[in-house]
This record gives C-alpha cells, sequence and structure tokens, in this order.
C-alpha cells in the first residue's frame, strides 16, 4: 500500500473513533443523530485500498448514506484519485466542486465550509514541509466558524458535525501523509463548549423520511436531476453517467417511489423514519467518574442498548460481496438472506491504527475506562488493547479485562457492570463485579447447519458434509480457553428441550427470577414466540431480553442459529 493509501485509510481511523459524539452533535439539516453513523458507512471504501480507484470511486457512490455520507461521497470520489501529494490540490479543487453541484440547496456553515478552506489552503501552500502546520489551524478555525453562520448550530451551542467529521478525516490524513509523530491536541480541547448540545434547544419536528435510491437513467439534462431534486428536501444527487444516487427527504416515500419511476429504472432503494434525537452524553476533557464500560460489538448489544446504557461499542467488519461496514451498523435482514443464497460473508478485524484511535478517543472523552473484551480464544482484541495500554496509558485510564466470553455472555456481562457501576464509589468495585458477572453467565448456543463453519474453516469438509447428512445440530458455549461443544442434538424441537431443562436445573424454583438473553438470526419470530414463551412458562419471574445474535458470531455460525445467555445477577 503506498503513502497516499496508508493515509486515506488513516483518515478513515481518524473519523470512526469519534462516531459516537458526531451522532450526539448532529444538529443540522434535521436532529436525526446519525452524521458520524453515516459517514462511518460511506467512507468504509478508504479504510483499505487495492489500488484500484474505478472501484473506489464506484464503491463511494453504492455505499454512500444519508445527507453527510452523499455530500462527502461526491467530494472523496474526486480526492481519491490523487496519487502522490503532488496532485492532492487539484484534486481537492475537483472534489470542492462535486460536492458543492451535487446538493441542491447547499450552504455554508456545513462540511462545505471545511472543503472550501482545504482547497484555498492547498492551493497556497508552496512548502510540503509546511503543509500540515499550516492546513490544521485553517480547518479548526473553518469548524468553528460553523457555530456563528448557522443559526441551528449556534442555538444548540455545537460546530457542525459533518463538518468536525471532516477536520478529524483530514488531521488523521495529513498527520500520516506527513510523517507527524507528535501526540494531537484531542478536539475536546480544540473545540470545548462547543460538543454537547445545549438542554435548551428545541429542533423543529418532521414526520420526513430519509431516502436514498440508485437511479438509472437514459436523459442525463441538468433538467432532469433539478426537476428530481425538487421531489423532496435535503437533496444530494451523484451522477456517474447513466447512474444517479439521490438522497431525499420526503413525508411520503411511496409517492416519492412512483414518481422517481418516471425518470427510470430504480434499485438499491432504502427509506427510514428520521428519528430526531440529541446528545445525552456531556464531554468533559479528563473528567473524572466511575469507569466507563467498553466493550466489542461481537457481544449480543444492539447500537440502541449501547446507547440506553451508556456502553462504547467497539466493532470488526462485516464483509459482504464488495461492500465493508462496522458489524454494528448491519441489520441481520442485510446479511442471513446473503448467506442463505451462497454469497460468502466474512468478517475482519478493524486495522491497529483503527483500534489505537478509538482508544484513545475513549479515554478522552470519558477519562477512566474498564475495556470488557471478547474472549482472546476467539479473536486478538485483548492483545492488541493490552499493548496499547502499556505504551500509550501512562495515567492507568484504560482497564482491560478478558471476559473469554462473546456474543450474549459478553452482553450480560457488559450491561450488568453497566448498570453496577452507576451505584459504586470507586472503579475496584466495578472490576470486581465485572469479574463477578464473568463467572456468573452462563450460555448455550445452537447451531442449525454446519456448513457454515465449514465455508469459514472452523470445521473440516468432511465433518461438516457428514454432520449435515446425519442432521446433526451441536450445542456449543464459548469459554475462556475455547468454544465447547456440549450436546449433540437432531432437531429444533431437541435444542428447545436442552435450553428448557438447562434452564430449570439452573433456577429450579418457579419463584426465581434470572436474566436470560434469547439472540436469535434470520428466526426471530420462532424464537421470540415458542422460545420465550416456553421459557416464560417455566420462569414467569424472569427478565427476558430479545436481540439479535451479534453479527461476528452469526456470520461464522449462519442463518438459522440461536442462543441463551443467563445469570442469577440483575440489571440495575
Amino acid at each position: 500500500m503506498s503513502a497516499i493509501e496508508k493515509s486515506f485509510a488513516a483518515g478513515y481511523a481518524y473519523l470512526s473513533a469519534w462516531t459516537d459524539l458526531l451522532d450526539q452533535i448532529n444538529v443540522f439539516p434535521v436532529t436525526d443523530g446519525d452524521t458520524g453513523t453515516n459517514l462511518r458507512i460511506s467512507l468504509a471504501p478508504l479504510r483499505s485500498s487495492d489500488g484500484n480507484v474505478r472501484n473506489t470511486r464506484t464503491l463511494l457512490a453504492h455505499c454512500a448514506t444519508g445527507n453527510s455520507g452523499n455530500i462527502a461521497a461526491a467530494f472523496f470520489r474526486e480526492f481519491c484519485q490523487a496519487k502522490s501529494s503532488c496532485e492532492l490540490a487539484e484534486t481537492t479543487a475537483a472534489g470542492r466542486e462535486m460536492a458543492w453541484q451535487a446538493i441542491a440547496s447547499p450552504c455554508a456553515g456545513t462540511m462545505l465550509t471545511v472543503f472550501d478552506k482545504l482547497a484555498s489552503t492547498l492551493a497556497s501552500v508552496t512548502e510540503p514541509e509546511n503543509l500540515y502546520s499550516s492546513l490544521n489551524p485553517e480547518l479548526q478555525k473553518a469548524v468553528h466558524t460553523t457555530s456563528e453562520i448557522l443559526p441551528e448550530l449556534k442555538e444548540a451551542g455545537v460546530v457542525d458535525s459533518g463538518a468536525l467529521a471532516m477536520y478529524l478525516y483530514f488531521d488523521g490524513f495529513f498527520r500520516n501523509l506527513t510523517g507527524q509523530k507528535d501526540d494531537p491536541v484531542s478536539i475536546i480541547d480544540i473545540f470545548a463548549g462547543k460538543l454537547a448540545v445545549s438542554s435548551s434547544f428545541q429542533p423543529e419536528n418532521t414526520n420526513d423520511y430519509c431516502v436514498d435510491v440508485t437511479l438509472q437513467v437514459e436523459d442525463k439534462e441538468t433538467t432532469t436531476r433539478n426537476s428530481i431534486a425538487e421531489l423532496g428536501e435535503s437533496a444530494v444527487i451523484l451522477q456517474d453517467k447513466s447512474t444517479m444516487k439521490v438522497h431525499l427527504h420526503t413525508p411520503d416515500p411511496r409517492r416519492l417511489r412512483n414518481q422517481l419511476d418516471s425518470f427510470g429504472d430504480v434499485s438499491d432503494w432504502s427509506h427510514e423514519k428520521i428519528n430526531q434525537q440529541t446528545g445525552k452524553q456531556q464531554v468533559e476533557a479528563g473528567k473524572e467518574a466511575v469507569l466507563h464500560i467498553v466493550t466489542d460489538a461481537a457481544g449480543s448489544i444492539t447500537r440502541k442498548m449501547a446507547r440506553d446504557h451508556g456502553i462504547t461499542l467497539l466493532d470488526s467488519h462485516i464483509i459482504a460481496g464488495d461492500n465493508s461496514r462496522p458489524e454494528s451498523l448491519y441489520s441481520p435482514d442485510q446479511i442471513y438472506p446473503l448467506m442463505r443464497k451462497g454469497i460468502k460473508i466474512t468478517t475482519a478485524q478493524s486495522s491497529t491504527l483503527e483500534r489505537h484511535q478509538h482508544y484513545q478517543s475513549i479515554c478522552r472523552q470519558f477519562g477512566r475506562s474498564l475495556y470488557l473484551c471478547v474472549g482472546s480464544a476467539f479473536t486478538g482484541n485483548y492483545a492488541a488493547a493490552a499493548a496499547w495500554k502499556k505504551e500509550y496509558d501512562p495515567q492507568n485510564f484504560f482497564t482491560v479485562l478478558d471476559t473469554g466470553a462473546a456474543s450474549g455472555r459478553l452482553a450480560l456481562i457488559a450491561l450488568l457492570t453497566a448498570g453496577h457501576s452507576k451505584f459504586v464509589n470507586s472503579s475496584e468495585e466495578v472490576i470486581e463485579f465485572a469479574r463477578k458477572s464473568i463467572t456468573e453467565c452462563k450460555e448455550y448456543v445452537f447451531i442449525d447447519q454446519l456448513k457454515y463453519l465449514v465455508a469459514g474453516g472452523r470445521i473440516t469438509r468432511t465433518r461438516g458434509f457428514f454432520g449435515n447428512l446425519l442432521n446433526i445440530k451441536p450445542v456449543i458455549s464459548p469459554t475462556e480457553n475455547e468454544v465447547r461443544k456440549i450436546a449433540v442434538v437432531h432437531s429444533r424441537n431437541g435444542q428447545l428441550e436442552f435450553a428448557l431443562k438447562k434452564i430449570n436445573n439452573s433456577f429450579q424454583k418457579s419463584t426465581a427470577s434470572p436474566l436470560i438473553m434469547l439472540q436469535y438470526t434470520d428466526n426471530e419470530k420462532w424464537v421470540g414466540d415458542t422460545v420465550q414463551s416456553q421459557i416464560r412458562a417455566l420462569l414467569p419471574k424472569a427478565e427476558i431480553l430479545l436481540t439479535p445474535l451479534s453479527l461476528t458470531s452469526g456470520v461464522h455460525m449462519g442463518p438459522g442459529t440461536w442462543s441463551i445467555a443467563f445469570t442469577r445477577l440483575h440489571l440495575t
């Protein structure tokens, strides 16, 4: 990978580490709390490169989602064509132009302002050794001005989320490209007082949906583009030959779909109700508190659950065809139908730089933190975090525990510890409770078909062939040192009987009130209706959580898999 390709990836790592904060301060054009998330999805093609610029440009258009993601894609489709630092001024100018043109009603005070400043500064810097020192302060100023340009930002007391995201990206990009070795000043300090939405801010209500669609058009005239833009609000349109990638806000997606049909063939349609929200967490540099909880998305915790419980999730990546995105930003119905069709889905760990940026971001946002890491028998996450801590954490802000767990067991450990941390006064008490949770939480995973373990290399083809022939459905339990095969059953009813027996043996009195997490892949209805009702009949006082199985686990074990994790401990 060339120096500039490494810099593209470095920029992505810097941005992705602050996704949650970017979501929290997302105010303009609507307070939908997804700017960071959408940019993390949209710019994922930049995190790794095969040197094929044409392919990267295509993927950027394909992956672009949301208002911010589509605007950024318009810029980076040009910016990524630079093959050396000498070409950056030219590709930046082209990207800036395309970003402005992509928006039906562009305005300053957004990421466009950062693109403007980047283009003008690169055009004026003549000495390469002065590039970073000249550029970084100018980009900081550009972000600061957004809160004065847009009334919504001024009222909310924040800088623009998309502009800050671009600052983070370019800080990482140019630090890597110019070989900066010093520790960068945290954005917590640079933008102090502008990273938390004012409690008095009241956003305007909206009933709109956010629509992303790809449109094949024969008429490529500007009038066609303008006509499409008039069909909704916040229109962003990327055009590449006869393909248009369209982003719109509309109160009536069905009507919009019918209208777009008159312009060409519609594909890759998606629409989602705009969920208005502003960030709840206040960000303070060096904040002293009982430990902030961090865990891996390999635990079966959704992003909403993590947000509700004040937990930070660290992602691996799911790769489906040419698409790669953080696992917690995929949904089960995007993955399992592809697997059933025989399409290969794989997982990949985040890069070392991505991990390090996330650890650093967590410590700067929350101060002392506890990382409840997925078992080291399954990934290298624990080793990576422990190595970073040894070299970069002299203040001992970051505590790392190898839980020996994954999926639902890891989720329960994290949820219980996050709840407990709100009611104690010392970090030692939180860590001790986490260790207790690791011991107390149990899990059984029920695999439906062995062919997915074969495809992932977890078992041999011969074992998989005879296992499927005999309709073997193994029951496994992730432990500290390995994944143990506990039993073999031959039907879904056999799986349910095994689960009920284990639950009954663990909680023999009907008055018991354990905490149970049921996890599903593409079998939510059966798990939610049949399994949950049977457990409820057995233990009427149990607290039962129903959630998707982590996609890291689901991709390896396949559709039809389900799991049950449980403990005597209770959420607080």
